[in-house]
């Protein structure tokens, strides 16, 4: 249960946090207009289909951009250079206008980092966003490569440095790279990199070492640190984060932002509709395995998730806050400034829904990484023979066409999960 004394400290933690976590883009940058295409491509990390899960799922049921469609080109053991020779085979289909890209890990080649190292980063970079522009990509982020766990990756050849230290400086200096290629080439940025070290940082400091952030392993990320690596790639994309804004008159008629519509209800209570949704946690609070358990460690809620209450006209000092059968009290003043429902209540009316959204997304990434690794990618090993044979061409071009039909569908049934949730707020005075 908050204090007010909690609630101002945590407020503290939390703007120094926001500071921390700041994203950088390109300044003034529209990176997803209406209609846009998203690819999300990398590594393993990516094919993991965590962190591309929850882009979708906040994308679709939490900004509510149902006009953006997103495709995950995920590939196992992949560093950029490989992705440069197969990007303009196997984004055919899908014909991105958006892209952000996560490479570095596997660049980094488990080593210190050297200067050829960085320099075949950067070329290889190079390569990639120019060809993502000649494929028609209008919008590209370059995102860091992520982080590794300060306590899971071990590794001798970085002495003086411990392993997680010594590859940490070496990610570093390949998100140096991105990060100077971005602003050179007038494109989005993404700090993968910084953002996991200081969530990993805080995390570990409340719930100790053996807490994972970057993998057991030290390098595949699971939930939580996935987590961490959407919240960067959705505030470089430019998210906002306002999801809703809910005012309770305790003399008079409740009102909603977009996205919500007011049912019903009297002075002190509202009925809703909500067809945007908070981004719903799971998991325990001390498990890697979840979401739950990161999120007091970066912004993420101030940030990317406000859901907010205020409350006009309460005369008492404090009032009681009943939503989704949990009740918390506030102080007049936290009510009047608003309250993030979404931060401030572990269980909201939305989470069975958005799990049912998340799951139908991983349906359709699953598929996008068979349809990609099993099939599409293949093309490439008959380019010789295309180019001789139109006909042959033609038919790869239709069976990628073809392959987008069952993709379809599986982002439509996404999209079907959407539906508008009903729920109560109720605010009771309080002596």
């Amino acid at each position: 249960m908050h204090t007010p004394t909690a609630h101002s400290m945590f407020a503290t933690l939390a703007a120094a946090l926001a500071v921390a976590f700041a994203p950088v883009r390109a300044a003034g940058a529209d990176l997803l207009p209406g209609g846009a295409r998203l690819a999300i491509i990398g590594d393993s990390i990516t094919e993991q289909k965590l962190y591309t899960k929850f882009m979708e799922a906040y994308l679709l049921a939490c900004a509510g951009r149902t006009d953006v469609k997103v495709f995950q080109f995920g590939w196992s053991g992949e560093k950029a250079d490989g992705f440069a020779s197969r990007l303009e085979n196997d984004l055919a289909p899908f014909q991105p206008t958006v892209a952000t890209t996560c490479y570095g890990m596997n660049d980094g080649s488990y080593k210190p980092f050297t200067a050829e190292i960085g320099q075949t980063y950067e070329s290889n970079m190079r390569r990639v966003a120019a060809g993502l522009q000649s494929a028609g990509v209008q919008k590209i982020v370059l995102g860091s490569p992520g982080a590794v766990d300060t306590r899971f990756f071990v590794r001798t050849n970085f002495a003086p440095l411990s392993g997680a230290d010594g590859y940490n400086k070496n990610l570093a200096s390949l998100r140096d790279i991105d990060k100077r290629l971005a602003a050179e080439l007038g494109l989005g940025f993404a700090d993968v990199h910084q953002a996991m070290l200081d969530a990993m940082a805080t995390a570990k400091a409340a719930l100790g070492n053996e807490y994972d952030v970057c993998g057991k392993d030290g390098f595949h990320p699971g939930p939580n640190g996935q987590l961490i690596m959407a919240y960067a790639f959705l505030r470089a994309l430019g998210c906002d984060g306002r999801i809703a804004d809910i005012t309770v008159d305790m003399n008079g008629a409740a009102t909603a932002s977009e996205g919500h519509k007011v049912a019903g209800g009297n002075a002190g209570s509202v009925e809703l509709v909500s067809e945007r949704y908070p981004f719903c946690f799971d998991g325990e609070t001390g498990s890697s395995s979840g979401t739950r358990s990161i999120a007091p460690h970066l912004p993420f809620n101030e940030k990317l998730n406000r859901f907010t209450l205020r409350v006009k006209n309460l005369e008492a000092p404090r009032a009681m806050v009943a939503w989704s059968g949990e009740s918390k009290p506030f102080t007049r003043e936290q009510l009047t400034a608003g309250v993030n429902l979404a931060a401030q209540f572990d269980t909201t009316p939305f989470d069975g829904q958005f799990k049912k959204v998340v799951n139908a997304i991983a349906a359709k990434q699953n598929f996008e990484t068979l349809m990609i690794k099993n099939l599409v990618t293949t093309f490439r090993q008959f380019s010789a023979e295309s180019k001789k044979d139109p006909e042959l061409a033609n038919a790869f071009t239709n069976l990628g066409k073809r392959l987008m039909a069952p993709q379809a569908e599986l982002d439509a049934a996404v999209r079907k999960a959407i539906v508008p949730v009903k729920h109560t707020i109720t605010v009771t005075p309080l002596p």
